[in-house]
């Protein structure tokens, strides 16, 4: 069962390709990538088995900031993350919070619908240059 908000697309690359190219997507458009977190590399150093599972938290503050001054708590999903991880068949997917989901957790509506619709936009064209083999 898929997570509600969430948006998960299967990847027609390894997971280290799908994070470089969904990584390079953020980069060519001018976002900030501000951590990227390898949890299977934290699991292994504590001699834990997890299967490659790496996220990505970037945005920038022109496009998050005004959805926090309208609802402060828009923060604890900004800024907005990427996942990649590796099922145990060995498909790879790239999974990432819904805009649209983010916007009605807060209470945000009508007020931010042309930010919501540009960053819906803007994740699924990142997401599917990332993850389509060509």
């Amino acid at each position: 069962m898929a997570a509600r908000g969430l948006t998960t697309i299967r990847s027609g690359y390894g997971p280290e390709e799908t994070m470089n190219r969904f990584e390079a997507e953020v980069r060519a458009r001018g976002l900030i990538a501000f951590a990227h977190i390898d949890h299977a590399a934290a699991a292994a150093a504590v001699g834990l088995p997890l299967r490659p599972t790496e996220l990505l938290v970037f945005g920038n503050a022109s496009g998050g900031t005004p959805l926090m001054e309208l609802v402060q708590t828009t923060g604890i999903d900004l800024p907005l993350k990427a996942l990649v991880w590796q099922d145990a068949s060995g498909i790879t997917w790239l999974s990432y919070n819904d805009p649209t989901w983010i916007a009605k957790r807060h209470g945000l509506h009508s007020e931010i619908e042309a930010t919501i619709r540009i960053l819906t936009t803007a994740l699924t064209q990142m997401a599917k240059s990332a993850t389509k083999s060509r």
